[in-house]
Order: C-alpha cells, then structure tokens, then sequence
C-alpha cells in the first residue's frame, strides 16, 4: 500500500509538470526562434526509517532542444537569423547579458537596435546605437553599417557589430523570461565563426503533431496514476473494515 502511493503521487506530480512543459511548447509554436523545452527525470531512492518500500521520481535539470528551426525569408533588411549553432547577445530586464535566436530587429524609440520583444541588442562595445535619420544594412558577420537615408549610397559608416556567440549547449540555462545564460553567470565570448542570414527569420522548432501526441499520452498517465491512488484509498477503506470486524 505504502509503495503504490507514492510511486503513484510522485508520478502524477512530475506529469504535471511534463504537461506544463508540452503546454508551454505548443503555446510557441509561431515564436520565432524558439526552442522547445525538455524535462528528464530519474528515479531516486529515498533514505531513512521506513523509507525501503518507497520510490520517487524527480526531474532533473531542464533543459532545451537546440535543433534549428526552419529558416524563413522575408526581405526585410533588419530581419536576421543564426546558420547553424550560435546566438545573439541581447540585454535582458536586468540589465544583464543574455542570448536569443529572435532576430526581428527594429530601432527603439530611444535610437538603440533592439528585437522585436524589445530587448536590447548588444555589441562587443554594449548596445548598438544608431544615428537619426539612418538606413541600416547587417552583414553575415554581424557588422551593422548605415547610409544617410536619400542621400549616396556610397556613403557608408559603420555603426557597430552584434555579438554573436556559441557556448557548448551543455553550459546554457533557460530563464523564465525564454532567454538563455551561461550556467556561470558570466558572458559567452564573441565567436567570430557564428554568422547569419540576412532578410531571414527563424522559426519555432517546436513539432505541433509530436506535441499533441506527446500531451495526449501524458493526460492519459495522470489519469492512470489517479486511478492507482484511487484504487489504493479504496483497498485502505476495505482493509480497515475487515480490521474493524476482527
């Protein structure tokens, strides 16, 4: 009895939390350069008293599915996306460094290059600031360069280069806030081997049929664990009356 329920409560306690993690996938299926998440889990002993008969499941580290997405052109000069492995360095809430594959980049209100959810693009310098009244071109490398809007083209300053970075993925974290860190908290060096596509968006790498099947087969595990705990409570109250009656 002991055992049955907490194998079964320990169960239904990490599907849940499978669900949340296939639930949140689905949710980003059209964000660009998302990365769906991944939960492993173990089982583990516990020690003490009493303690033989009981076995739990835990997850581990959280962790990510790097695959890239599919790579979508648009046209749009300021739209740029990873080839391959690597990142682009962004400023998050905090103020501090953090990376993304999000490259629908536009230029704030306050004159700075920033992505589309408004994160401030860093390059190795800090963020990358644009002068007024500039058009801006992005090569592979991640040079961002600028000409005066109607006037010649020739006319060509360079304005900064973002930082683009690959760290071994082993050593990446994803926040709350869907941006990825260095386990460390300190800042990936620049990686001059990451280059990008130019007038290109990635796409979410999340496969919505896996997803559904995967959301599918876990609801059918919560309500089987339920049951067994059902089953147990009922085998508890049957027990107790043949106690009653000795």
């Amino acid at each position: 009895m002991d055992r049955v329920i907490y194998i079964a409560m320990a169960g239904a306690r990490e599907t849940t939390q499978q669900l949340a993690a296939v639930s949140n996938n689905l949710a980003n299926i059209s964000t660009k350069g998302f990365k769906s998440e991944m939960n492993v889990f173990k089982a583990l002993p516990v020690i003490g008293e009493g303690a033989k008969t009981r076995a739990y499941v835990q997850e581990t580290t959280p962790t990510a599915d790097f695959a890239s997405g599919v790579l979508q052109a648009t046209g749009r000069n300021l739209d740029i996306a990873v080839k391959g492995q690597g990142w682009i360095a962004v400023q998050d809430a905090s103020g501090k460094e953090a990376y993304t594959r999000l490259g629908d980049l536009q230029i704030s209100l306050n004159g700075v290059l920033e992505n589309g959810a408004g994160q401030t693009v860093l390059g190795d310098g800090g963020a990358i600031a644009v002068p007024p009244g500039q058009q801006l071109q992005i090569a592979s490398d991640g040079t961002v360069s600028s000409t005066p809007i109607g006037q010649n083209q020739k006319a060509v300053g360079i304005v900064g280069q973002i930082k683009l970075v690959n760290p071994p993925e082993a050593d990446l974290v994803r926040g709350d806030d869907g941006l990825f860190r260095l386990k460390s908290g300190q800042p990936a060096p620049t990686d001059t081997t990451v280059k990008l596509a130019v007038g290109t968006l990635e796409s979410s790498n999340v496969n919505p049929a896996e997803a559904l099947v995967k959301m599918i087969s876990l609801g059918r595990q919560f309500e089987m664990q339920m049951r067994v705990l059902s089953t147990a409570s009922d085998n508890d109250k049957a027990a107790d009356k043949i106690i009653a009656k000795v």
